[in-house]
């Protein structure tokens, strides 16, 4: 998708310095998919100690094909 935005010049420089990225497009297209990544994995974490397992179940064994 197209658009317009304007950005801190300051910081797409640093973000492209730390990146090794040589395009803003590249550097924006990077940090998005990291905000997307990192929210994904909070919300996953959120779900820590609320998970129910069924009587039995051995993540372990299923780990090594055992069942």
């Amino acid at each position: 998708m197209r658009t317009n935005i304007e950005l801190d010049d300051r910081l797409v420089r640093e973000a492209m310095d730390l990146t090794g990225e040589t395009t803003k497009r590249g550097v924006v297209a990077l940090a998005l998919d990291e905000l997307v990544q990192r929210r994904q994995r909070r919300s996953l974490s959120e779900l820590f100690g609320k998970v129910q397992f069924a009587e039995g179940y051995d993540y372990k064994a299923l780990r090594t094909g055992e069942r």
